[in-house]
């Protein structure tokens, strides 16, 4: 017999989920055959596998300890986030906290992405900022019983490669449930600055529809929409906030959040984002790239705003969260100064 205690960054999730966190590899047949004999039960009673399960219950597998292991694509049903932070031989979570961490608390975290790491990898071999949150987080967790499953946090927003800036997570499944919620309902604001290539004099709300081709991975803006061609709406506004003399610093925010939507829409005006490879114009990535060294498009999300928390996260409302201009941008900024 194995018995699993919930613990409460685990709490409000299904037990039929849990279980299939923790025997990974079992058919869900073999599951709900095993809930109906009861040879596998929740806090001593029979279950269904749709119970709410909270923190401090009890689920007990009468099965026998090699049956468990045949199920479990890792062993002791450690997720597969751990097996990676196993991979990070030199990981150093002080280290990944001076440099990433800009806020954390009991519920959330909220992290500064470099230019050019992932966040969520794209194929088994890559580390992203996601693997190396949960390897920090892990660590501040050594105690934890073997018998506990823990909930595996995982990045609520994304950003390009290429695009610095903040990103965030919940440290619950709680939390992580109210924050996708919260930025699908745009409940929190997210605030990006970038450079582009000419002056822009006034503020602007861009309105067009956005169509992706997915074999290329690049987007297409439309000011109208068309038909059949899976198109999005798409509005973007932005403010210019200092002149460059052959560029514009501007503070951008979304209304809406399509992938590549700032890159493509601010091409679509004449203001390409300076360093942009895929939108951007070759002739100014130039020769920003040799007067600055400039490597990739200068996007930075650098702000998030709390404004409509519910629940525990209600705490948030109110606040904000800002990212310190990364080098690229600096170099940039501080010319003549």
């Amino acid at each position: 017999m194995k018995e699993i205690i919930i613990r409460k960054d685990n709490a409000g999730g299904r037990l039929d989920k849990i279980l299939a966190k923790y025997i990974d590899k079992a058919p869900k047949s073999f599951v709900y055959k095993m809930l109906r004999k009861k040879n596998i039960v929740l806090n001593d009673k029979k279950a269904a596998g749709n119970e709410i399960v909270q923190a401090g219950d009890s689920i007990k597998l009468y099965l026998a300890d090699d049956t468990i292991a045949k199920f479990q694509r890792h062993p002791e049903g450690a997720p597969a986030a751990k097996q990676d932070s196993d991979r990070l031989a030199s990981f150093n979570a002080e280290a990944f906290q001076q440099d990433h961490v800009i806020y954390e608390d009991a519920q959330i975290i909220v992290l500064n992405k470099p230019a050019g790491l992932l966040s969520q990898k794209s194929k088994p071999g890559d580390v992203s900022l996601n693997d190396l949150m949960v390897a920090y987080l892990q660590a501040a967790q050594k105690e934890q019983a073997e018998e506990m499953i823990p909930f595996t946090p995982g990045i609520s927003n994304r950003l390009d490669r290429n695009t610095s800036g903040l990103v965030i997570a919940g440290k619950t499944l709680y939390a992580s449930r109210e924050l996708n919620r919260a930025i699908r309902d745009r409940c929190l604001k997210k605030k990006y600055l970038c450079i582009v290539k000419g002056i822009v004099t006034k503020g602007e709300m861009l309105d067009g529809y956005l169509v992706k081709d997915e074999k290329n991975n690049q987007v297409t803006v439309l000011s109208d929409p068309g038909e059949g061609k899976g198109e999005n709406r798409i509005i973007t506004v932005y403010e210019p906030i200092r002149n460059l003399g052959d560029a514009t610093l501007l503070e951008v925010d979304l209304i809406t959040g399509k992938s590549h939507q700032i890159r493509a829409h601010l091409a679509s005006i004449g203001h390409p984002i300076i360093g942009d490879s895929k939108y951007g114009e070759k002739e100014i990535n130039t020769e920003y790239r040799e007067k600055f060294g400039t490597k990739r498009q200068l996007l930075h999300a650098y702000k998030i705003i709390f404004l409509q928390m519910a629940g525990e996260l209600a705490y948030l409302n109110g606040q904000h969260v800002e990212a310190p201009l990364p080098e690229d941008f600096s170099v940039i900024l501080n010319q003549g100064l």
